[in-house]
Parts: structure tokens; C-alpha cells; sequence
């Protein structure tokens, strides 16, 4: 609070000497930009119509994403799914020769893996986990469910490489059970894959894993009933169509360990099930991680620990024109290590020899390309030293470090740079997130962080960027939430208001967190925004119960807030935009949208008219209140008693602006 300012107004600190006063019953309505950054966010003059024709173009493309992605939906949601069985012996056996054991974060995924799979409508889930949580063994077990249900799996991988991974590892893991594994790359045949195609076509092949060359026209399933997509993110656009277009006939898993910003949108904004593998593995260390301006003396050093202790060094150069010159250098620098080279342009029989050295320990420093970013899991390799990392976006390097750290032994990843002023600011910005983002589990973490960085990108189609950086991300957000809403209820989106309308209650008492209740600042400032932003009077009470809990009984200036939240939240369903009752009485004024019958205002009038008036002002009814009610209990109980009056002679039905239930809200694991 600040000494001289009404009670209901609370500042935020820009910068030392500038302050802004905010009222508290519309503090829902400032929301932290996320979409651009700073250099380049757009900025509206004050007084102008810039921001009103933004926010309405933004509105309009909202309504039009929101359309689009209903009909993909509903198209989902008429489509019934092959139910798949339930978990039998069989299953219980499978689960048993899993040589490790699940972590806490793995085995909620999968129980719920299993109700998608097992419901009646299509799933279209995606698995969140930093690189070595687990989100294969998910894969696997979905899979498993699949095949006992006379269903194939199809197992889809970006890369060449991830696709051998994955093809040994299923085929290690199904080993014991009557299940045929194949893989489709270029490092087969042509003979060999015209071979599968055939078989699949048949139904001799349970699991198929492959790149995106398994969407294409060569391959017929008989009975697809699953499909895997491993790191989504890196298909092309046409890959994504037809994706988008499998989602509504199969059930879909994708696995990722960093989301792009439009997959986690969906995902946030409950468009997605999402379930995140947060939980490490056991004994796992996190990956000690440094950002430097490149030093021949420090690479050496790293490269000398790292084969002094028997372990195996990636360093990773991404450009395959100057990659034999790094090998040379690295030679120079470990003139005892064991040099392979490997990056995409290769034969594929060279590569995977280069690579099978690698793994069996032939050679122990692999220079390579980003070629080795997705899968590729070799425990005893844990040093690292990536060449350029301002180069390469945040997702790529987080994925990129996590093929070190994989065993129980400490790892380290050094993020050679040139000189700082060589560097853009987003890359600095990268690196930063990725120094300061050291523990375990921290993908999810980075992926948001991306979402700040690059912005958000269109939710739909092949655009980067759009009216989300106009208007930025919470924004955006909201209202695609709102215009979904309204096309769900069968009515059209009011692209003239396209954000909940925030209307005023002032009963003239004080409305604050005390600062010797609650002395953080921070912490006061993030209450206050939970508050204003409460949906519905459960929320309320929970925060409630929440702060109690926390902190203690609340004082009277807080049990006021409360109180005058709770009625602003009743006005709002109402369509009452304001309430301004003080001692000597007061005033309420409803919106066009109002949903109070008149009949009641004109019968309250009628039945009490010392105590209420009626007026029209500017084309906006007002109720006027000449009751004195000099103890703030008195005039809170008076607002309640005529807020529910009004509300109990009001139709059933709410206005298009009120907001999604509760249960719509409650995360990106509820169904849109």
C-alpha cells in the first residue's frame, strides 16, 4: 500500500524512481508480455486506436484458430477409437523385465496412458521428459498393449540414427514375446524395404519404426491402431499435416524432452493431454554445464580428464564443409585420443560403422554434427565441448547434452562461444537459460523459456509468428480460450470484446494484503494477481484455505478483499459493471449484456423506493442506494443479499463472456 493512495491501490516498481498505481479489483487485467523480445516488442502510443485495431485483429485470427482446431476435435472426439484391452498377466509379465525401476513421474504416465488407450475416444497425449527420464519405456508399454490387441504400432523418428536406437532397443525389449520389430532407413536396402512394406501391408509386422518416410504413399498398414512420434519438433510442415490428419483416426503419443512453443501451447491451453516425466532416475547426477569464450587450453583439459577416467568425449562442430579441419585440431590438442568422424552427408554403411566404433569403444573422442542429438545413449560418454553454441536454439541444446549424463557418473558439457559481442542477444539469452537451467528434469523449465525467447509462433500452420507477438502470449491465449468457448456454446465470438469485460466494486473499506502479514513483496504482488484472477468462488475458497495455511488467519484488510472479490465475481456473471456503495449509500451500473430482469429492478424500486432509485445515464441503467451503512459488516451483507437477489431472478442461461469452468481450466491434461 502506499501512504496517501486509496486503499484498493497497491505499486509495482518498474524501476527505482517510477511507480505505478494499479487498482486491485482490476489487477487480472495486467499480464506479463511474453512473444518477443524486448528490442523488438511492439509499443502502442496512448490516445491512439493502435492497440484496439491489434487486439482486434488478434481476436479475429483467434476465432479462426479456434474454429479450425474444434474441428479438428470434434472429428477426434466423433471418431471412435479401437478400445484397446486392458492390462492382463501378460502385461504384468512385460512390466516385470523392465531392468529398472519406474520413478514416481513414469508410473503416473503410464496409468494414464493406459485409460487413454483403453477409453473409448482417440488419444492424442504427449509425453514430456528430459532426455533419459523414461519416456521410451512409456512408449513400450503403450506399444505392448497394442500388439496383444491385434493392433500395429507405427514408431516415427526424425533421424536415421534414432531410428536404429529405437529399432534395438524395441527389439531388445520385445526379444522374449512373439512380437516382429522392423525399421525402415536409409541404412536398409532399397530390396529390404519394399520387403517390409510388403509385410506390413499383410500384417506381418507388429512394430514398424522409421523416419518420415513411413507417412508416405509405399506403406499401407492392414490394423494401425498406435503411432509414436518421437520429438514431434522436428518434422516439416507437410510431415505435421499429415500427422494433424492421423490424430483424428489413430491414437497419438508423442514423446518429447523440450517442446517448441506451439506444441506447448496446445498442450497448456488444454487443446493437448499432456502428462511431464519430472522425476530423475535414480542415482542420476545432473550435467555440470559451462559457458565460455572458446579456449584451446580448456578443450584440452576437458578432453584429457574425461579419457584419463576410461570415458569417451562428443565434440560436436556443426558444419560438415570445416569438420575434418576440427578433427585435425582435436587431434592436435589429444594427440592420445582415438578420432572418429561422423555427420548426415556420409555413406550410410560408414556412418553407422563410425558410429558402432564409437559405441563399442574403438574410438573414444567421436567430432561430429547435430547428427547426434536425438537417442543416441552411450553411458560411458560424459564430457561434451559443442564448438559455436551460439549457434544453435535452446531445445537443440539441451537435447544435444543430454547424450552426456547418462550413467551414475558426474558429466560436464563446455559451450564454447566466440567473443561476447559476436554474439546476437537471443543467443546470449539462450546461453544464459541453459547455464542457470543445471538440475535434473529441467526441459519442461527450457522449453518455457524458449516460449519467452522466440515467441509462440501460430498454433496452426507454417507461420512463426503472427498475431501472438502483436499482442503477446497470455493475451493471446485468453482470448483463443474465450472464442472457443463461445463456438463450443454455439454462439459466435464478440471480436468487439474479445477479453473478459473487468468491472469495479468499491465498498469503500480497505482491500490489501498487510505488509506485516505477508512481508515479501513479490509474494504479495503474485497473491494479488491469484486473487483478481480467481475464476469462481471454489477458486476463491481454495486461495483462501491456501493463505490461511500458509501465513495464518487473515486480517480484517484481507478478509475484505475477499469479500469484495467474491461479490465482483457475482456482478461480473450479472453483467453489473460496477458497484460503488459507500457509508451514505451508492450506486450499481449494468452492462447491455446484462442478464437481471428488469421486471425485478423495477419491482425492487417499487417495493422500496426511500432506499432504491432507477436512471438511465449515457444509454446505462444505474441503480441508486440511498441506505446508509456506516459499519463495513453491514454494508458487506447489505451488497451480498441485493447481488443475490438480482442474481435469483435472473435467467439460467450466462453471457457469452463468462468464463470456462473450472474443469475446463484445470490444465493441459484436461480434454478441450
Amino acid at each position: 500500500s502506499v501512504e496517501g493512495a486509496p486503499h484498493e491501490f497497491l505499486t509495482i516498481e518498474y524501476a527505482e524512481q517510477a511507480k505505478l498505481y494499479v487498482p486491485v479489483t482490476a489487477l487480472h487485467l495486467v499480464s506479463r508480455y511474453a512473444g518477443a523480445n524486448e528490442e523488438t516488442a511492439p509499443l502502442h502510443r496512448l490516445g491512439s486506436d493502435q492497440w484496439a485495431k491489434a487486439k482486434k485483429r488478434a481476436a479475429e485470427q483467434a476465432r479462426d484458430v479456434a474454429a479450425e482446431l474444434l474441428d479438428i476435435y470434434a472429428r477426434r472426439k466423433a471418431a471412435k477409437s479401437y478400445v484397446f484391452r486392458a492390462p492382463d498377466d501378460d502385461y504384468r509379465r512385460f512390466v516385470e523385465q523392465f531392468p529398472f525401476e519406474a520413478t514416481t513421474d513414469q508410473d503416473a504416465a503410464i496409468e494414464t496412458v493406459i485409460e487413454d488407450l483403453t477409453g473409448a475416444q482417440v488419444t492424442d497425449r504427449l509425453i514430456c521428459g528430459d532426455v533419459g527420464f523414461g519416456k521410451t519405456e512409456v512408449a513400450m508399454r503403450a506399444a505392448f498393449l497394442a500388439v496383444a490387441s491385434g493392433r500395429q504400432v507405427a514408431v516415427l523418428a526424425p533421424t536415421t540414427l534414432l531410428a536404429q536406437q529405437h529399432f534395438e532397443t524395441f527389439s531388445d525389449r520385445f526379444s522374449s514375446w512373439p512380437v516382429t520389430v522392423e525399421v525402415v532407413s536409409r541404412l536398409r536396402t532399397d530390396g529390404d524395404v519394399k520387403a517390409v512394406a510388403a509385410r506390413l501391408g499383410s500384417g506381418r509386422v507388429d512394430i514398424v519404426i522409421g523416419t518420415h518416410r513411413l507417412l508416405g504413399n509405399a506403406f499401407q498398414f492392414k490394423n494401425l491402431g498406435l503411432v509414436v512420434i518421437d520429438e514431434e519438433h522436428r518434422f516439416g510442415v507437410r510431415q505435421k499435416e499429415q500427422l494433424k490428419n492421423l490424430r483424428a483416426e489413430v491414437d497419438v503419443l508423442a514423446l518429447t524432452a523440450t517442446p517448441i512453443p506451439r506444441t506447448l501451447n496446445l498442450s497448456l491451453s488444454g487443446l493437448r493431454d499432456l502428462s511431464v516425466i519430472a522425476t530423475p532416475p535414480a542415482r542420476r547426477l545432473a550435467i555440470k554445464t559451462f559457458v565460455m569464450e572458446k579456449r584451446r587450453g580448456v578443450v584440452a583439459e576437458a578432453i584429457a580428464r574425461e579419457l584419463a577416467r576410461g570415458g569417451q568425449v562428443f565434440y560436436v562442430h556443426n558444419e560438415v564443409r570445416s569438420i575434418d579441419r576440427a578433427a585435425e585440431e582435436v587431434a592436435e590438442l589429444a594427440p592420445h585420443a582415438r578420432i572418429g568422424v561422423g555427420h548426415g552427408q556420409m555413406p550410410g554403411r560408414r556412418l553407422e560403422q563410425v558410429m558402432a566404433d564409437f559405441y563399442h569403444r574403438r574410438s573414444n573422442v567421436l567430432v561430429c554434427t547435430t547428427i547426434i542429438e536425438n537417442g543416441i545413449d552411450i553411458p560411458n560418454a560424459n564430457t561434451m565441448v559443442i564448438n559455436r553454441a551460439d549457434k544453435f536454439g535452446l531445445a537443440q541444446l539441451h537435447q544435444l547434452r543430454g547424450r552426456v549424463g547418462r550413467s551414475h557418473r558426474q558429466a560436464y558439457a563446455y559451450l564454447m562461444t566466440p567473443h561476447p559481442k559476436a554474439m546476437t542477444g537471443d543467443a546470449v539469452k539462450r546461453l544464459e537459460a541453459l547455464q542457470a537451467a543445471g538440475d535434473l528434469g529441467i526441459g519442461f523449465t527450457l522449453a518455457t523459456h524458449d516460449l519467452e525467447i522466440r515467441g509462440a509462433g501460430e498454433l496452426l500452420g507454417d507461420e512463426q509468428s503472427g498475431q501472438i507477438a502483436t499482442i503477446g502470449f497470455s493475451l493471446y491465449m485468453e482470448m483463443l480460450e474465450r472464442a472457443v468457448s463461445a463456438i463450443k456454446a454455439g454462439k459466435t465470438p464478440n471480436i468487439d470484446e474479445p477479453l473478459r469485460t473487468s468491472n469495479d466494486v468499491n465498498l469503500h473499506v480497505p482491500t490489501l494484503i498487510p505488509a506485516d502479514y505477508l512481508p515479501d513483496v513479490h509474494a504479495r504482488l503474485i497473491m494479488y494477481k491469484r486473487i483478481a484472477g480467481a475464476a469462481d468462488q471454489e477458486a476463491l475458497d481454495e486461495l483462501k484455505i491456501e493463505m490461511i495455511d500458509r501465513f495464518g488467519l487473515l486480517p480484517d484488510a484481507l478478509a475484505n478483499l475477499f469479500r469484495t472479490t467474491a461479490i465482483k465475481l457475482a456482478a461480473s456473471r450479472l453483467g453489473i459493471d460496477r458497484v460503488d456503495i459507500g457509508p451514505a449509500g451508492g450506486r450499481l451500473e449494468f452492462r447491455g449484456a446484462t442478464v437481471v430482469d428488469p421486471f425485478t429492478v423495477v419491482k425492487l424500486v417499487q417495493a422500496q423506493p426511500n432506499t432504491y432509485r432507477y436512471r438511465e445515464v449515457e444509454k446505462r441503467g444505474r441503480l441508486m442506494v440511498t441506505r446508509a451503512t456506516e459499519e463495513p459488516g453491514d454494508r458487506f451483507e447489505f451488497v451480498e443479499q441485493l447481488i443475490e437477489r438480482l442474481a435469483n431472478t435472473a435467467p439460467s442461461q450466462q453471457p457469452s463472456h463468462t468464463p470456462a469452468s473450472r474443469r475446463e481450466r484445470r490444465g493441459a491434461v484436461a480434454r478441450p
